[in-house]
């Protein structure tokens, strides 16, 4: 029997704009994603918007008790800046009133809040201005923050800022995948920047509001490996690392940038601009502890041709494709447990060993449909083999003294994943979109509820 520590925090991880709905009702406006759904629906899986995704609004009180059927004792949401300040000043009652109940609910039901601030969703009226490429940006985020402090945090104690930030980053402004959809490094980097100060921001007003709460940051950790021990293939394995992992973790828990990623940015004339009371705001707001979401890892290799100074990340490092992967085939993401070892004694070594927890972990599956059995309950014997592999490593960790405090999974119902809308589904519930997103438990579900109740799992 693997045992965990006592009071482990077992749970899933979800958003507000994959699973509320009401997306333009309530009072809610309109963020990046509902404008550009508005705009270009062709480039949503089978046109599937932000406007209903699991309707969780209409069903958040049976969805509480859903949580503590499985087992569930913590869930990390996020509250949506676009319903609880429209305008980015007014305070919306009908917001206060849902988050308040969903949150009164979820603890009613045994469930520990962790509610997070940002996942994914800018607002559009903030966007027009020029979203995090503005320095505006900061204080607007800082006003929200603050705001939901004062709004719930007589009902909830753990808070982080923001979800991947380094995701919107990229895929807004290097990928395409998130709006506004542009390739341009020198931006993106000044996005991050604005980011990292709103999140800094954020943590120095909970301060003064919440002295005795915790906040942290959710960070997607993908650990590189290079292609070779060579010197070219081991200098862009530490460039990714920079950039994917100390970018915000080095600020956000040893209150520094790390010198050789500034260094990098220095030599490619790709720095921030920064204000001179920065580097002491960051100094001086820290986090209590570190989400860190690992699904894959980052393989790497020297880049063939780069350019200089740097137009995209494929001029520091670019993908290799290890011939040995595991794959799972319906997301093309490597399925490589080991990684989350090597994430939990990174903590331990080069972070003070602070306190973290594993904020999502989890296997997206298209077209489930094909293991129901007969009963109508999904088979998903894959998704267990994958939460067993990855806790077998973690475990491990915790032994050699990793300070890991919680494994949430992504995720709790099956939800919307942006431009992806439904094609992979991840959670314990099944959501049926054809049958008023009637939820049924899958047989992860069950196997969860154990886990949870016996603190481990026989081997």
């Amino acid at each position: 029997m693997k045992k965990f520590p006592e009071g482990f925090l077992w749970g899933s991880a979800l958003s507000g704009p994959q699973t509320e709905g009401y997306s333009l009702k309530e009072g809610k406006s309109a963020s990046t994603w509902d404008y550009w759904f508005k705009e270009n629906p062709e480039r949503f899986n089978e046109k599937q918007g932000p406007q209903i995704t699991s309707n969780l609004y209409e069903n958040y009180v049976e969805d509480c008790q859903r949580m503590k059927a499985i087992g569930l004792n913590s869930i990390r949401t996020s509250i949506q800046w676009t319903r609880l300040l429209p305008d980015g000043k007014t305070l919306n009652p009908q917001a206060v009133a849902f988050y308040r109940d969903y949150f009164t609910k979820m603890k009613e039901n045994g469930v520990k809040p962790i509610i997070n601030l940002f996942h994914f969703d800018m607002p559009m009226w903030l966007m027009d201005k020029g979203g995090w490429e503005t320095r505006e940006s900061v204080e607007a985020f800082r006003f929200y923050a603050q705001t939901a402090f004062e709004c719930f945090g007589d009902l909830v104690q753990d808070w982080t800022t923001f979800n991947e930030p380094m995701v919107h980053v990229e895929c807004g402004y290097l990928q395409g995948f998130h709006y506004p959809a542009i390739v341009d490094i020198k931006k993106a980097v000044q996005v991050a920047y604005h980011t990292l100060m709103a999140h800094v921001k954020a943590v120095q007003t909970f301060r003064k509001l919440m002295p005795q709460g915790s906040i942290g940051i959710i960070l997607n950790v993908s650990p590189s490996y290079a292609r070779s021990q060579s010197a070219a293939d081991l200098k862009a394995k530490k460039a990714a690392d920079l950039v994917n992992i100390k970018s915000f973790l080095d600020p956000a828990v040893l209150g520094k940038h790390n010198s050789d990623l500034v260094e990098l940015l220095k030599n490619n004339q790709l720095l921030p601009e920064t204000l001179p009371e920065d580097e002491k705001d960051v100094a001086a707001n820290t986090v209590d502890f570190i989400g860190l979401n690992y699904y894959q890892p980052s393989r790497v290799q020297a880049p063939e041709k780069a350019s200089f100074p740097a137009k995209t990340l494929d001029d520091f490092y670019q993908p290799y494709d290890w011939p040995e992967k595991k794959i799972n085939p319906y997301r093309g993401w490597e399925i490589y447990p080991q990684a989350i070892y090597d994430v939990a004694m990174m903590m331990k070594k080069d972070y003070h060993n602070l306190p973290w927890f594993v904020s999502e972990n989890g296997m997206g599956v298209a077209d489930e449909e094909r293991f129901m059995d007969d009963s109508g309950m999904i088979q998903d014997d894959y998704r267990i083999e994958f939460m067993k592999e990855h806790l077998s490593y973690l475990h491990q960790a915790i032994e050699e003294g990793s300070n890991c405090f919680g494994y949430h999974t992504w995720t709790f119902i099956d939800c919307w994943s942006w431009l992806n809308g439904y094609r992979n589904r991840y959670g314990f519930y099944r959501v049926d979109l054809e049958e008023d997103y009637k939820r049924t438990v899958k047989k992860s579900g069950l196997w969860y509820k154990k886990l949870s109740e016996r603190n481990g799992y026989e081997e």
